[in-house]
């Protein structure tokens, strides 16, 4: 199983990405799926997640920011952030939990500067 994310770059405050992770390889089953953020010399805390059963939630920081959901047909995962901040730069990885194991993606870097 592999976890690919994408979306991330270089936005200005105030302004929108999306990030998308899709998993691959032989998968049965996808229960939680999630976004993580480390900034630089701080440890990795969750953003948001959301189960099978479309229930969420989020960091503080982001609610009403930012929007987690998912396609399970596409077994994808997305992080709608607005109204960013710099202090959401960070590297943001994916988790799920796949056929009962924890995977993690290689991370995507976000930097909120203007």
């Amino acid at each position: 199983v592999q976890l690919q994310a994408s979306g991330g770059g270089l936005v200005q405050p105030g302004g929108s990405l999306r990030l998308s992770c899709t998993a691959s390889g032989s998968i049965f089953s996808i229960d939680v799926m999630g976004w993580y953020r480390q900034a630089p010399g701080k440890q990795r805390d969750l953003v948001a997640d959301i189960t099978s059963g479309a229930r969420t939630r989020y960091a503080d920081t982001v609610k009403g920011r930012f929007t987690i959901s998912r396609d399970n047909a596409k077994k994808t995962v997305y992080l709608q952030m607005g109204s960013l901040k710099p202090e959401d730069t960070a590297v943001y990885y994916c988790l799920m939990e796949v056929n009962t194991n924890a995977y993690w993606g290689q991370g995507t870097l976000v930097t909120v500067s203007s």
